[in-house]
């Protein structure tokens, strides 16, 4: 029985970092100066040299590290760690004014605004 690891496929890491971050192959390209087929490449390849794996890192927000150790269970213990079953967890983020009274403001002044400027029409 063989125990040898099977080694990550840097490539496929980078395919899924760059769809989590809602990027096309075509956008990345353009921004590390290669075609969006040379990322096709890149993505299908288990290994990629380190100084196209900088630049693509720095353009998906991540480090080189962060590509080499991605892992989709990680991914997703990552964002259950936000919600519980009794829904999302409290951040300490909340809401200090009633969205509601904002609109009904903003109406009012609308409205306001629109019977003067009506007025001023009258007066011509």
């Amino acid at each position: 029985m063989n125990t040898t690891a099977k080694p990550k496929h840097i490539g496929r890491n980078i395919s899924r970092i760059r769809e989590l971050r809602g990027m096309k192959q075509e956008a990345l390209a353009i921004a590390i100066g290669v075609s969006q087929q040379t990322i096709s490449n890149i993505e299908a390849s288990e290994i990629v040299e380190d100084d196209k794996l900088e630049l693509i890192a720095k353009e998906l927000g991540v480090s080189k590290e962060a590509i080499h150790n991605f892992s989709e269970e990680a991914v997703i213990n990552y964002f259950s760690n936000f919600t519980d079953n009794k829904g999302p967890i409290y951040t300490g983020h909340h809401c200090t004014f009633n969205p509601l009274d904002k609109l009904v403001e903003a109406y009012e002044e609308n409205k306001r605004l629109y019977e003067r400027l009506l007025e001023a029409e009258k007066r011509k």
